[in-house]
């Protein structure tokens, strides 16, 4: 495998732990409301008889400020939905009037933004691992193929200078966000 392919390889791994962090991040509760908090939710919906995302049940919209709004296609889908909202680690108790959901986002306590912070932190961390692993794979492909004559010496360091520049910059980014959502969730 040339060295460019293995670099490709190596960066797309890298780019699919950095955006999963996105994709957790926006899960992240930071006292204000955000359709973002529910969106991802699996609902196990009885009268379907299978799993789906709340996306695919309702309509979300942020009302009132600080008021989640949940209005699903189907009214037999309410108390499904709200079972799940109960169940999720949202910490959120629905509010359910026979035609929508309304979760009120109340304001988070010193405490609870400290342990949200915390979480922020352990989630960048999983992805850095998931960027060194990308890493040590790529560099033992490297090995592999100079062991193999297919590579030379010279372009095997090179490469594994590459990856380590690419470790380096996706880490960065990891901590740049893990950072950025810690300042949003310590806004008062």
């Amino acid at each position: 495998m040339p060295v460019d392919d293995v670099l490709l390889e190596a960066e797309d791994q890298m780019d699919k732990a950095t955006e999963f962090l996105r994709q957790e991040l926006r899960g992240v509760r930071t006292g204000r409301a955000s359709t973002a908090l529910v969106e991802g939710l699996k609902v196990d919906v009885e009268s379907y008889g299978s799993t789906m995302g709340l996306k695919e049940l309702a309509n979300l919209a942020v009302a009132e400020g600080n008021v989640i709004v949940i209005k699903p296609f189907d009214p037999s889908t309410l108390k499904d939905i709200a079972r799940a909202i109960d169940k999720s680690e949202l910490g959120i108790n629905p509010q359910n009037d026979g035609k929508m959901v309304r979760l009120p986002v109340p304001a988070l306590s010193g405490e609870r933004r400290q342990a949200l912070v915390q979480r922020v932190k352990q989630l960048g961390e999983q992805q850095k691992v998931s960027v060194r692993n990308a890493r040590r794979d790529a560099n033992k492909v490297l090995d592999s193929e100079q062991k193999a004559k297919t590579v030379t010496e010279d372009d095997a360091k090179n490469g594994q200078e590459k990856v380590q520049k690419l470790t380096d910059d996706y880490c960065k980014q990891i901590d740049k966000l893990v950072d950025e959502k810690s300042k949003e969730i310590m806004e008062v």
